[in-house]
C-alpha cells in the first residue's frame, strides 16, 4: 500500500517526518497521516514525493509503468481515498463495537461484585437489576452495530425480539424476588417449584419458537465454541433446537409432576435441550472439517 511505501522509502532515505513535511511544504501531522493510512496524498503532491524520495510512482502505488499509464493518476488515487474511506469505516466500527462490548462486560462484572459485597438482600438484587439492565439495554440499542446486521434485516428484529423477551423474563424474576424478599407474596415449596418450571418452560418454548430465525452471530443464542465458527453448524444446531423444544418442555411438565427431586429433573430437561443440539452440531462440524480436509 501507498503508506507503507511512503513511510518505508522516507526512512531509506534518512529522513524523519519533520524532515519530509518541510521539504513538502506541510506539516508532520500530515505525513504521520499518509504513513498510517488515514489519508492519500493528492497528484501534485504524489509527484513531489516521488521526486524527493527518488522512487517512481508507480512505484509508490504498487503498480508496474504500464499499468500507471492505462490508468490516469488521478484516477488511481481516487480508487485509493475510496478504498482508504472504506477501511476507515470499518475500523471506526470495530472500535465502537469493542467500547460498547466493554460497557456491557464491566456492568457484568459490577453486578457479580455487587452480588458479593452488599449484604442486604433486596438492595443486592436492585443493584444487579439495574446493572444488568443497562447491560441489555445497550445491546438491544447496538444489536446492529455488534452483529453487523443492518437496522431493516429482518434478521435484526429477530435479535431485539429476542432480547426484548430476555428482559421481560429478567424483570419478572427480579420483581417477584423482591416480593418474596419483602414478604408481600407467601409462596409455599410447591408452588416455588410450579412457578420455576413455567419460567423455564417458556423459555424453551420461546427459544424453540425463535432459534431456526435467529441469525448467525456470537452474541445471542447456543454459542458453542463450534457453532460459533461455522454458519452451516450454527443453523443446524438452532435448527434441532426449534424441532426438540416442545417435546422437551411436555417430558419435563410431565416428570416435574411425577417425579420428586425437581433438582434432577430441571437439570436433565436443560442437558437434553442444550446437549442434544450440542452434540450433533458437533459431529456434524467434524464431518465437515473432515470433508474439508
Amino acid at each position: 500500500m501507498i503508506n507503507e511505501n511512503i513511510k518505508y522509502y522516507r526512512k531509506r532515505k534518512g529522513m524523519s517526518q519533520e524532515e519530509m513535511a518541510v521539504k513538502l511544504h506541510v506539516v508532520r501531522q500530515t505525513v504521520s497521516k499518509w504513513e498510517t493510512g488515514h489519508s492519500v496524498p493528492d497528484a501534485d503532491i504524489l509527484i513531489h514525493i516521488s521526486e524527493l524520495l527518488e522512487v517512481p510512482v508507480y512505484q509508490l502505488l504498487d503498480l508496474n509503468e504500464i499499468s500507471l499509464k492505462e490508468e490516469s493518476l488521478s484516477k488511481e488515487l481516487e480508487r485509493l481515498n475510496h478504498l482508504l474511506a472504506e477501511k476507515n469505516k470499518k475500523e471506526k466500527i470495530i472500535k465502537e463495537a469493542y467500547k460498547k462490548r466493554g460497557i456491557i462486560i464491566t456492568l457484568s462484572f459490577l453486578s457479580l461484585i455487587l452480588a458479593l459485597t452488599i449484604k442486604n438482600e433486596i438492595v443486592s438484587i436492585l443493584s444487579i437489576a439495574i446493572c444488568l439492565l443497562l447491560s441489555i439495554l445497550i445491546l438491544y440499542r447496538n444489536l446492529a452495530l455488534l452483529t453487523s446486521l443492518t437496522t431493516d434485516d429482518m434478521r435484526i428484529r429477530i435479535l431485539r425480539i429476542t432480547t426484548i423477551f430476555n428482559v421481560i423474563i429478567f424483570l419478572v424474576c427480579v420483581i417477584l424476588s423482591i416480593l418474596i424478599g419483602l414478604d408481600l407474596i407467601k409462596i409455599n415449596a410447591e408452588n416455588e417449584k410450579l412457578l420455576a418450571m413455567s419460567i423455564i418452560s417458556c423459555v424453551i418454548l420461546f427459544s424453540g419458537i425463535i432459534s431456526p430465525k435467529l441469525p448467525f452471530t456470537k452474541h445471542t443464542g447456543l454459542r458453542l465454541p463450534w457453532t460459533v465458527q461455522d454458519e452451516d453448524t450454527w443453523n443446524l444446531a438452532h435448527r434441532i433446537i426449534g424441532y426438540i423444544s416442545f417435546p422437551i418442555v411436555i417430558l419435563y411438565i410431565a416428570a416435574t409432576f411425577s417425579i420428586d427431586n425437581f433438582e434432577t429433573v430441571t437439570l436433565g430437561a436443560m442437558i437434553a435441550w442444550i446437549g442434544i443440539p450440542g452434540l450433533l452440531s458437533l459431529v456434524y462440524y467434524f464431518q465437515k472439517s473432515t470433508k474439508g480436509i
